[in-house]
């Protein structure tokens, strides 16, 4: 089931919870499975949201320019969506696929030079893509803001 604007999720407290519960469900999964183990969930878990999010968007299989999916995907995810993260940009790069995003979740807190990885951002943009483009990619974490980027910048490369 998806959420409304008529017809919310959770009717008494609304449909956002806490980036800091956010959070305590990362390091909760982190110390269960390890790093690696919990950015595996973590981007599958974001794959499955992404492609869901395609359909639910009526733009799954629609292969729009790869200049309109950051706008679209901001409207859903962004400020005025579920506040995951802001996309603000998606480009190509030769072969490859850019989107790049600001105030992610996954972010949120960290200190300047943490080590995080954006696990569910990624999956989520990831996912979204594959369902536009009807693409298979190798997506990663290229540039962070917690190391000195001016984004959190994603790079999809075709398989």
């Amino acid at each position: 089931m998806t959420a409304t604007a008529a017809q919310p999720l959770r009717p008494i407290v609304g449909d956002f919870n806490s980036i800091v519960c956010f959070k305590a469900v990362i390091v909760g999964v982190e110390d269960t499975l390890g790093e690696d183990g919990a950015a595996v969930v973590f981007t599958r878990a974001g794959k499955v949201r992404g492609r869901n999010l395609a359909s639910d968007l009526g733009v799954a299989g629609s292969n729009v320019p790869v200049e309109e999916i950051a706008p679209l995907l901001d409207a859903a995810i962004g400020k005025n969506g579920t506040c995951l993260a802001a996309v603000t940009r998606s480009y190509r790069q030769g072969e490859d696929i850019v989107i790049e995003t600001q105030d992610t979740a996954c972010s949120a807190g960290e200190p300047m030079g943490s080590d995080r990885k954006c696990t569910f951002t990624l999956g989520a943009v990831w996912g979204a893509l594959e369902a536009i483009t009807g693409q298979t990619y190798l997506g990663e974490h290229t540039e962070s803001v917690l190391r000195g980027g001016s984004c959190d910048k994603f790079v999809f490369s075709p398989l």
